[in-house]
C-alpha cells in the first residue's frame, strides 16, 4: 500500500487513516470484490473525515478510483462510512468539458424543422433605428459619419460593425475567396466579369454575388477578387485547323533518322495518308515501263 498523503492544514486523525479494511469493505460492497484493487491512499478532508481510494480493475473504468469517504464522532472510536463514488483518476478517459448548445452549433448543423434562437446579447447585432425621431435625429449627421447607422426596415436588429467583419473575414477565408485553389488556377478576377452581381452597402466594396450557372460560384458571394475559368471574358484557345488541300509536306528521310527541314507535329494521321497515295501516284505516272528479256535456255 502507498503511504498516505494528508493535507498539512488538517489534523491526521490515526483512526480514520488505519481504517483501509472498512473502507476497502464499503467500496466491494458497492462495486463488487472483482472490481476492486489496490489501497492509492488516503486524504484528510476535514477534522475527522478522510477519503480513502482504491484502483478500480472495471476494465470499462481504466484510471478511475473508487473514494471512500468515513466520519468519526467526537470522542468515539468507532468510524463510519458517509459515502462511496467511482471518481476519474489522472490518466482517466473522462468526457470532455460540457459546452452550451451555443457554442456547441456548428455551420451545417440546422436542419429543416429545427430552430436557433438568436442571444439577445449578441454581438453581431445591434439595434435598428426604426422610430421617425431617432431617423430626424441621426440625419443631419449622416453626411459626416456615412455607414454609422441603419434603418431597420422591420428588423428589430441589423448586423453590428462586428458582425459584418466577421462575415468578410468567413467569406475571404472560404471556398470563393482569393485564396481558394480555383481562384489561384483563374487568369481572370470576378470584378471585371460580365456574370458578377454587384452588392450594396459596405459589403460591396469586397464582395459580388455570382450569376453565371456554369461557374462552381453561381448564386454564391464571391469577393472580388475571387476567379473561375468560366470568367465572361475568357478567352477560348486556339483552333487546330487541318492543312488545305494541296498543301505540299516534304519529307526526307535518312537511314531513317533525321527528318529534313521542319517537323509538323501537328499533321493528322489522315493527311499523312493522303500525302502518302499522292506521292505513290506520282511515282507510278513518270516511271517508264522496263522491258523484260525472255530468259535463255
Amino acid at each position: 500500500m502507498d503511504s498516505p498523503s494528508l493535507a498539512v492544514d488538517v489534523k491526521r486523525d490515526t483512526a480514520l487513516v488505519a481504517a483501509v479494511d472498512t473502507a476497502r469493505e464499503a467500496a466491494v460492497l458497492e462495486g463488487g470484490a472483482d472490481t476492486v484493487g489496490a489501497s492509492l491512499g488516503v486524504v484528510m478532508e476535514d477534522e475527522r473525515l478522510a477519503t480513502h481510494t482504491f484502483e478500480c480493475l472495471n476494465p470499462a473504468y481504466v484510471g478511475w478510483q473508487w473514494a471512500v469517504t468515513l466520519a468519526r464522532a467526537p470522542r468515539a472510536k468507532a468510524v463510519t462510512v458517509s459515502e462511496v463514488v467511482l471518481l476519474p483518476g489522472p490518466t482517466a478517459l473522462v468526457a470532455p468539458p460540457w459546452l452550451p448548445w451555443s457554442e456547441r452549433i456548428l455551420p451545417g448543423d440546422l436542419a429543416p424543422g429545427d430552430v436557433l434562437p438568436t442571444p439577445a446579447d449578441d454581438p453581431r447585432l445591434v439595434a435598428g433605428l426604426t422610430g421617425e425621431d431617432d431617423l430626424e435625429s441621426v440625419a443631419s449627421r449622416s453626411p459626416l459619419e456615412p455607414g454609422a447607422w441603419e434603418i431597420g426596415l422591420g428588423r428589430v436588429r441589423v448586423l453590428s460593425p462586428l458582425g459584418r467583419d466577421d462575415a468578410a473575414d468567413r467569406w475571404s477565408e472560404g471556398e470563393f475567396g482569393p485564396q481558394s485553389a480555383m481562384a489561384k488556377q483563374a487568369t481572370l478576377e470576378c470584378v471585371t466579369c460580365g456574370f458578377m452581381l454587384p452588392m450594396d452597402g459596405p459589403m460591396g466594396q469586397l464582395f459580388a454575388v455570382c450569376a453565371n450557372e456554369l461557374s462552381p460560384a453561381d448564386g454564391r458571394v464571391v469577393t472580388l477578387s475571387y476567379g473561375c475559368g468560366a470568367h465572361s471574358e475568357a478567352m477560348p484557345a486556339p483552333s487546330e485547323e487541318p492543312l488545305a488541300a494541296g498543301a505540299v509536306i516534304e519529307v526526307v528521310l535518312d537511314d531513317g533518322v533525321d527528318l529534313a527541314d521542319e517537323v509538323l507535329d501537328d499533321v493528322t494521321d489522315d493527311v499523312l495518308a493522303d500525302a502518302v497515295d499522292v506521292a505513290d501516284e506520282d511515282v507510278i505516272a513518270d516511271s517508264e515501263p522496263v522491258e523484260v528479256e525472255p530468259a535463255q535456255e
